[in-house]
């Protein structure tokens, strides 16, 4: 399938995209290449293929959630600028 200068123009003007002469023939031939691809694939027999989202069947690997002791609080406070009630002093971002 060749696209016309026309549907490239109205292509490109679409994607607010300004192109030079010769960039509208050099997207126009991509483009048409693209589409020619596509259409082959139209040409595949399906028949009996499941729709799917992956190639390969994927899923989830996660651990086991285990608890365990978590870094002591004056550990990880120990290099910090400010601290105040046993939390990273900061100072403020935002007007009050």
């Amino acid at each position: 399938m060749s696209l016309l200068r026309e549907e490239v123009i109205k292509i490109a003007e679409l994607a607010r995209l300004g192109l030079t002469e010769a960039e509208l023939d050099h997207y126009g031939r991509q483009l048409s290449a693209v589409l020619e691809y596509a259409a082959r694939l139209n040409e595949l027999d399906l028949e009996g293929v499941e729709p799917s989202a992956h190639a390969i069947d994927r899923t989830n690997v996660m651990r086991e959630d285990v608890v365990v002791p978590s870094l002591p609080t004056e550990a990880a406070l120990y290099n910090a600028a400010a601290t105040s009630d046993n939390q990273f002093l900061i100072q403020s971002v935002l007007d009050e």
